[in-house]
């Protein structure tokens, strides 16, 4: 019997000498062999399952979904370029056969992403997972749909997919992991409660709510996010808030170009109201959702200092 056991020790990887050469020392019995062997053989098994197939409508959700599950997941982005403007994204074959073959399927919902809800009804794998993201922090329709500008938003998608991937401890890691955002965020409240604000839209909406800015013109935002040229009184409103200096900040949408919101700019950039360019989807250059909040919040620290 020496040769079959000589050839089962010669499948065993090169940097397991130690348990090679143990087989040279009576084992016992075969039946103890046969049980080492095959706890072997299925730890290797598990170990080249493939990963699961991650399709994220958004960036930076798939983003967290890397963060939660790490070498165990495969992300796809379908909104990933910078230059891109989500609300003119049309779905192709490629997208959809992605949703299709996918585990899971993360999107955000309240209609920003309508394109999601009409591939999610299209049957895909027996067992995929889709994670409408509102559904997490119970969202209403006609609840602004920018979610992730909320950090509570992102935990929340954190914790889920930790159970959905089942891993509980990488939930507490990437909790530990927002830490940071939330300091610079209580540091930053302290300058920016009940500063007067406005924006081109809603995008910064949440995150203006947790610094405790006070936001005018929010129906003007409303109607250039519904693609609806603002009305006349909404235009006066919001031109004369930036001639008088009603507002010491204009937030501004870097991947939407709508020829009202280039107007405001124009006249803040008259009348020299600190512009705050923000972005809808998290660059490539930032490699977390973290690391792009923080950055987003050193620039209105920044246009801050000279306010009085």
């Amino acid at each position: 019997m020496k040769f079959p056991l000589l050839y089962l020790c010669s499948l065993l990887p090169k940097n397991w000498t130690f348990l090679r050469w143990h087989f040279f020392i009576p084992f016992g019995s075969w039946r103890q062999f046969a049980t080492f062997f095959l706890l072997w053989v299925l730890s290797i098994s598990k170990l080249a399952a493939a990963p699961e197939n991650i399709v994220a409508a958004e960036n930076f959700y798939g983003s967290v979904a890397e963060q939660i599950g790490g070498s165990t997941v495969k992300v796809v982005n379908i909104l990933n370029h910078p230059n891109q403007n989500p609300h003119e994204f049309q779905a192709d074959v490629a997208t959809a056969k992605a949703i299709a073959n996918a585990d899971i399927v993360i999107f955000n919902g309240l209609g920003y992403d309508d394109w999601m809800e009409k591939l999610v009804g299209i049957p895909g794998k027996p067992h995929r997972v889709v994670i409408r993201v509102a559904d997490l922090i119970d969202a209403k329709p006609g609840n602004n749909p920018h979610l992730w500008y909320d950090p509570k938003t992102i935990s929340s998608l954190a914790t889920k997919l930790s159970q959905v991937l089942n891993h509980p401890h990488a939930a507490l890691v990437f909790h530990k992991s927002m830490q940071p955002l939330f300091n610079k965020i209580a540091a930053l409240k302290k300058k920016t409660s009940g500063v007067k604000v406005t924006a081109t839209e809603p995008l910064f909406g949440y995150m203006a709510a947790t610094l405790g800015f006070d936001m005018l013109n929010y129906d003007y935002q409303l109607a250039v996010m519904n693609d609806t040229d603002p009305n006349f009184m909404q235009t006066v409103n919001f031109e004369k808030s930036l001639t008088d200096h009603t507002i010491k900040i204009l937030f501004y949408n870097n991947q939407v170009t709508a020829p009202s919101a280039q107007r405001m700019l124009s006249i803040a950039k008259e009348h020299g109201i600190p512009i705050v360019g923000i972005t809808e989807t998290q660059p490539i250059s930032t490699k977390n959702y973290v690391e792009w909040m923080i950055s987003e919040l050193s620039k209105i620290e920044n246009v801050l200092k000279p306010v009085k």
